[in-house]
């Protein structure tokens, strides 16, 4: 006889709050420059986190490098992200986006259109662009982001 067991699920209510801006930025830098860059222009402090893991069908692993820190005063966590390693994409639908940078502000008290003026800049960076969550919740590897 086989056992079966009731599935429960269980939702979660998101609120606009747990959801992060997402900024798509182009740039030529490598992942290690462009935070230095970052860290400067915006006074904060990127830190080398640990990768995003992605295991594709083949069963190869592709990582996409994670760079994060938190402002203590606000709470709020910055977070830069590869969109791409080799000829691998995090999300599919962005690919010529370099990076994603997704700032997640409790407080609201970010002005993002600032942000997005200081980081368009930087030199080596040729767009810098505000995603809307519900463009890309739909791809596989939207969960690596949170």
């Amino acid at each position: 006889m086989k056992n079966t067991q009731k599935i429960k699920r269980i939702h979660l209510p998101i609120n606009d709050q747990d959801i992060p801006v997402i900024l798509g930025i182009v740039s030529s830098d490598q992942d290690y420059k462009l935070t230095l860059k970052l860290n400067k222009k915006l006074s904060i402090s990127l830190k080398n986190a640990d990768p995003a893991d992605v295991n594709e069908n083949d069963g190869k692993t592709n990582q996409f490098s994670r760079f994060s820190c938190t402002v203590a005063g606000n709470d709020t966590v910055y977070q830069l992200i590869s969109n791409r390693t080799d000829k691998s994409f995090l999300i599919n639908k962005l690919k010529n986006i370099d990076y994603l940078l997704l700032i997640t502000d409790a407080g609201r008290s970010l002005s993002y259109d600032k942000i997005m003026t200081s980081i368009r800049e930087i030199d080596s960076v040729s767009g810098v662009f505000k995603i809307s969550f519900e463009s890309i919740s739909k791809d596989k590897n939207i969960g690596l982001l949170f």
